[in-house]
């Protein structure tokens, strides 16, 4: 079921009156702005994560540069991060607002999910929704998503930045700089990078990422 929609009577009710953002699942239910985009689609991606209280107090802001991938890769690593950040901390409830209609829809069961990068991440995504006792994600216009948005720009910034210093001391016996950062994952105990192949004898440093 990938939709779990919040009971009209539920467990999960404001505290108004503590005066600071809730801090478990027992208290309140928490609210994801979440965006993602690629300059060049596919090209340097990045993504946004503005999280909030039931009743709009400020609980956590997150961005992260995801290298050469596309919007849709984008939207959906946003996702991913604000169902890891709300399980991390102990929520069952979640409300997510994209201004990606397509990956909205593709996570309510409207659309298909055809391409096999997508499908792994909706694959992850749905997984990590089972986990909550209620969810529920809704599209808007992108005027409404300001926030978000302007978090993936700076987590792209943050990217394009650390591509121009790594291309500055690219080996110039290659002639070609080295992507700053690159994704992937592992298989059957082998990390698979995503995007352009490195060059042989580039050396790497792997962050582990809970999927």
């Amino acid at each position: 079921m990938p939709i779990r929609p919040f009971p009209e009577k539920s467990q999960y009710h404001s505290q108004e009156f503590i005066g600071a953002p809730i801090t478990s699942h027992d208290q309140g239910y928490l609210v994801a702005y979440i965006d993602g985009g690629a300059r060049g689609n596919p090209g340097p991606a990045g993504y946004g994560v503005v999280i909030e209280d039931e009743i709009g107090r400020p609980v956590a802001e997150l961005s992260e540069f995801l290298g050469r991938q596309t919007n849709n890769y984008a939207e959906y690593s946003g996702l991913l991060g604000a169902l890891n950040y709300t399980l991390q901390h102990g929520f069952k409830a979640l409300k997510v607002v994209s201004d990606s209609e397509l990956m909205v829809k593709q996570i309510k069961g409207q659309y298909k999910v055809s391409s096999p990068a997508l499908k792994e991440l909706h694959g992850q995504a749905m997984q990590l929704i089972d986990q909550l006792a209620y969810f529920e994600i809704k599209h808007v216009l992108r005027e409404k998503n300001r926030d978000a948005d302007r978090l993936a720009n700076l987590a792209m910034d943050r990217g394009v930045a650390k591509g121009a210093s790594a291309a500055s001391t690219a080996d110039v016996r290659s002639g070609a700089a080295v992507a700053a950062e690159c994704n992937g994952v592992v298989r059957d105990g082998v990390a698979h990078f995503t995007g352009n192949p490195l060059p042989d004898g580039t050396r790497v440093k792997i962050r582990a990422i809970k999927p």
